[in-house]
């Protein structure tokens, strides 16, 4: 084992890339040869809308803002393995939750999985964290269990819940180089009381948002708090996008914008500061969203599919839109609100998202979406008055995170070669 995996330290020098699955891809175990492109675009539109409730923060209290989600609502997958010796599981890679956690033996309520449930017992690393220790005080909604462990207990915006054991056990990732990288004491949650509308085909979640026990915060000295993305059009779904860590995820040479990481609460999101959007020729100022007027008045988030903005600003830019395309508009799909036949041909405005200090200019693969045979429509939408960078928005893009510096950089990338 010594020999065939990176430690940590290694991990920091070299930096090192996971393989990043969208659940659409044939990698994928959701895969259905069967869906069409309009099917697998209608169903992450559902997914988006039922994702975006966890992002209201002002309806749910701050302490609570981590229960507020839907269970299978996320669009990639990443593969971990748990344990010693290592035990592989597939589960959601979401930006918009902390806590990493399995189903785990033995189990008093568990969702049906086709994978085997983890075992603690059989791994030799597997240790159960105490009440009294910083991890359980930092993590809302904890108990004491009468050994004096800590249990944890997080609920979804679905009914979906899982509760168990807050642990420490070493978590591996599986490198892209074929050298899995192992880290020792990762905190998670080993859930033996679970339910709701989780998918068999998953055995848990990897939170990879900004709290204390995110997967991207306990690495973070391992990787010097730097991860970095690059997701594949829609058009490339059958290939896999990469997340890398350390010095893998820096963002650097032609054509790079960085942009403030904004400190907010709660500090599972990453919240960036949205000044205008320009459409061909004309800039829309930003007036700001239930985030806030000033910074922090946009969440990026890889797991929400179309950019949300508030209703009025939206309506600026959908008009702004209109006025510069002259091909027949159309009824789209629940959820499209500027839809156009895609046999007419017409020339997309150029879009540029203006952040603080970051002009990220989109192409057309990133502002319209062929939803159909018929139908070709903007990324863009409106819903109530939340904002989100969403994840169109960031296809063939390298997009970095530098969570000690506090900056989020833009790449434009040809991510099928990245």
């Amino acid at each position: 084992l010594a020999l065939s995996t990176l430690c940590s330290i290694e991990a920091q020098e070299g930096g090192f890339s996971v393989e990043l699955i969208h659940r659409d891809s044939s990698k994928s175990p959701f895969y259905n040869p069967l869906e069409t492109t309009s099917d697998r675009v209608t169903n992450a539109l559902r997914r988006s809308f039922n994702r975006v409730h966890r992002f209201k923060t002002n309806s749910v209290p701050t302490t609570a803002a981590e229960s507020d989600l839907t269970a299978d609502s996320g669009e990639y997958l990443m593969k971990i393995s748990l344990g010693t010796p290592r035990v592989d599981i597939v589960a959601i890679a979401d930006t918009g939750s902390d806590l990493i956690w399995t189903q785990c033996k033995p189990c008093s309520q568990c969702f049906k999985q086709d994978a085997p449930f983890f075992d603690p017992s059989k791994s030799s690393t597997y240790r159960k964290i105490s009440c009294s220790a910083s991890q359980c005080i930092d993590l809302e909604r904890t108990s004491c269990s009468t050994d004096h462990s800590c249990q944890y207990a997080v609920s979804y915006g679905d009914s979906s819940f899982s509760d168990g054991d807050l642990a420490a056990d070493t978590l591996t990732l599986a490198s892209t180089t074929g050298r899995p990288v192992a880290f020792p004491k990762t905190v998670i949650g080993c859930g033996t009381f679970n339910g709701g509308t989780f998918d068999e085909k998953t055995s848990g979640i990897i939170g990879l948002g900004g709290g204390q026990v995110s997967l991207i915060s306990q690495l973070r000295t391992s990787v010097a708090g730097k991860f970095s993305y690059c997701l594949l059009p829609i058009s490339q779904a059958g290939n896999s996008s990469k997340i890398n860590f350390g010095s893998n995820a820096i963002v650097s040479g032609p054509g790079v914008v960085s942009t403030p990481l904004v400190k907010k609460s709660p500090d599972t999101f990453y919240f960036l500061t949205l000044e205008a959007i320009t459409v061909g020729t004309k800039r829309i100022k930003f007036t700001g969203s239930s985030l806030g007027s000033e910074e922090g008045n946009i969440i990026i988030d890889s797991g929400t599919t179309l950019t949300l903005l508030p209703s009025d600003f939206y309506s600026e830019v959908e008009s702004a839109m209109t006025s510069q395309i002259s091909a027949k508009r159309i009824e789209g799909p629940e959820g499209l609100s500027l839809c156009y036949n895609a046999k007419d041909e017409f020339k997309i405005p150029d879009v540029t998202v203006h952040f603080t200090n970051a002009d990220v200019k989109l192409k057309p693969l990133n502002t319209f979406i062929r939803v159909s045979d018929t139908a070709i429509c903007f990324t863009f939408n409106s819903l109530d008055d939340i904002a989100i960078y969403g994840n169109l928005s960031q296809m063939d893009f390298l997009i970095g995170y530098d969570t000690q510096k506090q900056t989020v950089s833009f790449q434009p990338t040809d991510c099928s070669k990245n």
